[in-house]
Formats: C-alpha cells, sequence, structure tokens
C-alpha cells in the first residue's frame, strides 16, 4: 500500500484504503478498483491523494495509532462545534467532543507500540476538523511520553482539539486563498488565537488551562510568535506540545497554497527547533513516536541498495526495519530480505524515492 496524489491515479488502480469524509461517510471504499469518473470525483471533492494497492507492496499495511471509528468520530463532532458556532453564535455540543476525546486518549493509552506511520488524508476544503483531530491525537502520544496522567491528557486534548476554534470568526476567502498573504491578511490570521482563547475562557464549564492552548499555541520560545511574543518558560507546557504538533501536521498535509512535505521533511524541521522554537524536551518526546520514513516508503541506502520500510519502533524514528528489493547494481534481489537498520549501524537511509519514481522501480521489479 502505498499514498498516491489524486492527479497522478489511473484507471485500474485498487483502493487500499478507504476514504473517508469528515462526516464519516465512505467516498471510496477500501478494494474498490478506480475509474476515470471516481478519480474526477475525488479531485473535485478536494481529496489530495489515496492510499493505493497495486499489488507492488501489497503485503505492506499502515496502521493508524487510532481505530478509524475513533478518529472520525471526533473529527463529525468537532466539526459539528464550528458549524453550530456559526449559526448560533454559541458554543454547544462540547461534552459530546469530551467524550470522544476520552474514547481517543484510552485508545492511545492501550496502543503499546505508539509510532506515527499514517499521513492522514483530507479533503482542503475541510482541512481544519481533520488537522484539529490530528493536532490533538499527536499532542496526546507527546503527553503520555512525558509522563502525564488521565486527568492532565484531558485538558491537554480538549485544547489541542479546539485550539483553531478562533478560525471560525476569520474570514474563509482569507483561509483558504491559494497564493501568499499580504501582511495585513496574516494579521487577520493571527486574531484566530485570541478569537479562540476568548470564546472558550467564556464557557464557564471550559477549564481554563485548555483555553491557554488556544491562545498559545503559535508563541514561540525564542521570544518570535504571537499573539504576545511570549518567550522560554512564560509559554505554558501544553502551548508548546500543541504547538509542535500543529506545525508537524500543517507541514505533512496538503494545502490550497502548496503540496504536502513529505514526513522525512517535516521531521528534519522539527529536530532543530529544540530550545529555539519549542521547548528541546518536547520536541524529543514529539519526535521520539513519529516515523520519519513511514511504513511503506521506498528508500535508497548509503551502499545503493533499495529496500521498502516494514517497520518503525518508538525511539527509532531514523532506523526503520526494511525488506531489501534491489541490491548495490540495482538490480530486483531474487530472494528479498529484511534489514534492521537499528542493529546495523553501518547502514543509513539517504534518500527517499519520491513518488514521480515510484512506478520506474515497480516497472523494473516487474519486467526482470
Amino acid at each position: 500500500m502505498r499514498k498516491v496524489s489524486v492527479d497522478r491515479l489511473k484507471s485500474g488502480m485498487k483502493v487500499g484504503r478507504s476514504v473517508i469524509n469528515t462526516n464519516g461517510q465512505i467516498l471510496l471504499a477500501h478494494g474498490i478498483i478506480l475509474n476515470e469518473k471516481f478519480i474526477k470525483r475525488l479531485a473535485h471533492l478536494g481529496i489530495p491523494a489515496v492510499y493505493i494497492d497495486d499489488g507492488f507492496l501489497s503485503d505492506i499495511q499502515v496502521e493508524d495509532v487510532v481505530s478509524e471509528r475513533t478518529r472520525y468520530q471526533a473529527i463529525e463532532l468537532t466539526k459539528k462545534v464550528f458549524q453550530d458556532f456559526q449559526y448560533t453564535r454559541s458554543l454547544t455540543g462540547l461534552e459530546k467532543v469530551e467524550n470522544a476525546v476520552g474514547v481517543l486518549i484510552k485508545e492511545l493509552l492501550d496502543n503499546d507500540t505508539l509510532m506515527v506511520n499514517l499521513v492522514d488524508i483530507r479533503g482542503l476544503d475541510e482541512y481544519t476538523f481533520g488537522h484539529s483531530v490530528n493536532t490533538c491525537i499527536l499532542a496526546v502520544i507527546t503527553a503520555i511520553h512525558m509522563g502525564y496522567n488521565e486527568k492532565k491528557l484531558h485538558l491537554l486534548a480538549m485544547g489541542a482539539i479546539l485550539h483553531d476554534l478562533g478560525k471560525i470568526l476569520v474570514p474563509q476567502e482569507i483561509l483558504n486563498k491559494p497564493g501568499k498573504l499580504t501582511d495585513e491578511e496574516f494579521e487577520v490570521i493571527k486574531t484566530h488565537s485570541e478569537f479562540g482563547y476568548r470564546l472558550l475562557s467564556a464557557n464557564k464549564d471550559f477549564n481554563s488551562i485548555s483555553s491557554t492552548v488556544a491562545w498559545q499555541h503559535h508563541e514561540r520560545y525564542n521570544g518570535s510568535g504571537y499573539p504576545q511574543g511570549l518567550a522560554g518558560n512564560r509559554i505554558h507546557e501544553f502551548s508548546f506540545i500543541v504547538g509542535v504538533a500543529d506545525v508537524y501536521d500543517a507541514l505533512t498535509a496538503d494545502r490550497v497554497y502548496r503540496k504536502a512535505h513529505p514526513p522525512h521533511e517535516a521531521f528534519e524541521m522539527l529536530s532543530g527547533t529544540g530550545d529555539y522554537l519549542f521547548d528541546y524536551e518536547v520536541v524529543k518526546a514529539f519526535l521520539y513516536h513519529v516515523a520519519a520514513y513511514p511504513v511503506g516508503s521506498l528508500v535508497r541506502l548509503n551502499n545503493r541498495q533499495t529496500g521498502v520500510v516494514l517497520e518503525n519502533r518508538p525511539g527509532y524514528p531514523l532506523r526503520p526495519k526494511l525488506k531489501i528489493l534491489f541490491n548495490v547494481q540495482d538490480e530486483p534481489e531474487l530472494n528479498p530480505y529484511e534489514l534492521d537498520l537499528g542493529v546495523h549501524p553501518n547502514f543509513s537511509i539517504i534518500n527517499v524515492i519520491e513518488e514521480d519514481d515510484v512506478l520506474d522501480v515497480y516497472k523494473k521489479k516487474i519486467c526482470t
């Protein structure tokens, strides 16, 4: 199974993972064979990519850290809070979001091998809702590593899942502008942090610490963030955790103004931000559970061998277990074998084979 951009899909490809919208409706079920009509429909809906099973990596299954049901229930309920506010100008449904967050936390606590391998795919028009839930999941995983108890996890998760609530009050034409923002438009975007804080803190049943996350998630360790320009330990730890998760998920998602960064690029960007943009201990805890090379990635080693990532383990995000498919002469291995970079320090990944080149590798394999 591998991720393929919608503009590179072909008739006859098989869907490897169901495509689901933010209402939990299945747009394309796992196993469906694509045709031109399906592909055009995906493009029309703003779905940027699909996981497909083309037989090349058919034995590779990419698992989410939470169940599909839990993820999409959280997305649906978060979306309802946002949409109801637009009509009623009051926050409703927060108790249902709290229940969904409780289920999400339990699943993550029960997961013995928390490792983020799956790049969440969401429609461009509904980016905010999927982003809110994914940021929440990433923040909770980080906090579990940092030893948070369930009460603290819940407070963090509620702040994380509603951290962008203030975007309700930002004009959609600015939020979804495909080109570069003007200085004036960026100032408008920045208001969402304070708007979100005011909306949440005005609700007497919403914890003030969780509200602070909405206010501070764009503050930075060196004082370069907004809206207050806070620095160092003046920023709440919850806000650093959500800030890191927010940046990573934004980098790895397709946006109206740019394509997603590959996970290894986002990993590298974040790895140098400790005690500069974010607290070092938070960055370290976050990266402990995020795969630089997700399962299913095709990678080239320093000795010119090519392999596919089979497994990632917490604490070793740069040292996955591979199946070697091509030898140093770039010829297909007659008997592909496993190579664990965690126990073979002389081998290292030098680059990822990008989407444009995967089909060339595939053709080479099946033609020999």
